[in-house]
Order: structure tokens, then C-alpha cells, then sequence
């Protein structure tokens, strides 16, 4: 049964500080229960919060991190090392420090990788890797542990944004043109995929996302807020601090 679940904290480096804690937790049990664990990465300032928190974490090394698969749920399409990819972002604040099987590792392509400047083909590659790496009877996805998603202040995850044709996509991966945020060109995890996860985190940090998190669990459409349209299998975990949290629905307001 899916379990859905709402934590706030004081402040942003408390929420990071937990949230890395609870990811060590989480993985370390997944490997001791297949062998591997996998997870799917975000971007964002809080989540390369988290990231750092992971990597200064003395119990980072209680996970096998070369039996750790990594994913991203979406991307900016930019070249290779550009700073503002959440590949760049997520190798400088943690994978970089970690002691990690190359094979495992699986960015999202870049706009000058085999398919140059074609979003849609490299969407559609990005799918194809997932299908490879899916366990039998799984045909399009492997099994996701973990996927974290941040939740943006128009309520987008990932990069779904509200009343985009991309909240309507079913295919696993999708280019996104003309999005709200720049890059105007970014390639995505569309919500059917996200959803297949055992567990998503979203998470939140600071005032601006205040009135998308409450709207989200008020709840709102996933056209309208993509953030209400994502549930994990087993648990739909909200990580958020202080005044993320300050436009909760009435029934979440013991928390704040």
C-alpha cells in the first residue's frame, strides 16, 4: 500500500543533514536486500545541500556506492560539463568523492553528445538505456529505489511543468521545448516513469515554494501543479523546511 508522509524542519541545512542521512539508510537497506540500489538524482540548490551532506556524512561509506546505479530524472541540454547541467552539479558536490562504478553511472546526454542538438533523439536514447537496464518483466524501467525530485515555485518536478504537453506524455523520456525555466531545450523523466519508483522524495526549501507544496498536497491537478501527480509505489516522502511548509493544508499544520 502506498504510504504518503510529510516532514518539516527548522531549516535548510537540517533538512539536507536528514535527508542525506535518510538516503544512506534507505540505500544501504536496498543493497541488503537485492545487492544494488538505484537511484535517481535531481538538481537544485537544496539537493546539492544534500548531496554535500551525503559526502561530509561518516556514514557515507556504509554504502557500496560501486553497487549504486545513478539516474537523473531530467536535464538541462547543454554541452558536455556545462556548470549549470545536474550532472555537473551532482559530480562536484558528491560522485566525484565516491568510490563509483562507471558502468552505473548513466547522464542524461548532452547537446554536443551522439546526437548533437536533437533533443527527441536524445530522449530516446536515454529511454533505451533504461530499457536495457531493466530486470525481465520490467520492459522500459528498471526498479528506482529512490527518486528525488525538487518541487519548483510553479509546483514543475523534474522538468514537467504545469500545462506544458509534457505533463500528457507517456512515453518513459521526453524532450521539453520551450520551457518556462532556461534553458529553453531540457530532456525529462516524464511522470508515468517517475511514478514507477519505490519511494519519491520531494522536496522543498524556502518561502517561494510555499504556495506550490501546499497547493500540491491540497491536492491540486497534475496539469495544473505536476508536483500533486507524483506517488511512489511504497511511500511519497516530502522533505521540506520551515517555511516551505508555511502554506500546508489545515490536516498537515501540526507539523510546521
Amino acid at each position: 500500500m502506498t504510504q504518503s508522509k510529510v516532514v518539516v524542519h527548522t531549516e535548510p541545512k537540517l533538512l539536507a543533514e536528514a535527508a542525506a542521512a535518510r538516503l544512506i539508510v534507505r540505500l544501504t537497506d536496498a543493497q541488503a536486500e537485492r545487492g544494488e540500489a538505484t537511484l535517481v538524482l535531481t538538481g537544485g540548490r537544496i539537493a546539492a545541500q544534500i548531496y554535500q551532506a551525503v559526502r561530509e556524512s561518516p556514514a557515507r561509506d556504509a554504502v557500496d556506492w560501486s553497487r549504486v546505479n545513478f539516474w537523473w530524472g531530467d536535464e538541462r541540454f547543454l554541452p558536455s560539463g556545462d556548470p549549470e547541467r545536474n550532472e555537473t552539479q551532482a559530480h562536484a558536490a558528491l560522485l566525484d568523492a565516491l568510490k563509483l562504478d562507471p558502468s552505473r553511472v548513466h547522464p542524461m546526454p548532452p547537446s554536443d553528445g551522439p546526437d548533437g542538438d536533437d533533443a527527441e533523439a536524445a530522449a530516446a536514447r536515454y529511454a533505451t538505456a533504461l530499457a536495457e537496464a531493466a530486470r525481465p518483466g520490467h520492459a522500459e524501467l528498471p526498479t528506482f529505489d529512490v527518486v528525488l525530485l525538487g518541487v519548483g515555485e510553479d509546483g514543475h518536478v523534474a522538468s514537467v511543468f504545469p500545462e506544458h504537453p509534457v505533463t500528457l506524455e507517456t512515453r518513459p523520456v521526453s524532450a521539453v521545448r520551450g520551457s518556462p525555466k532556461p534553458p529553453p531545450v531540457r530532456v525529462t523523466l516524464t511522470l508515468p516513469a517517475i511514478n514507477t519508483a519505490q519511494e519519491i522524495w520531494l522536496i522543498a526549501s524556502g518561502a517561494g515554494k510555499a504556495s506550490a507544496v501546499g497547493l500540491a498536497l491540497a491536492p491540486a491537478g497534475p496539469r495544473q501543479i505536476p508536483a500533486a501527480g507524483v506517488h511512489g509505489r511504497e511511500l511519497t516522502l516530502w522533505l521540506l523546511d520551515s517555511a516551505a511548509a508555511h502554506e500546508l493544508p489545515p490536516k498537515f499544520r501540526s507539523l510546521i
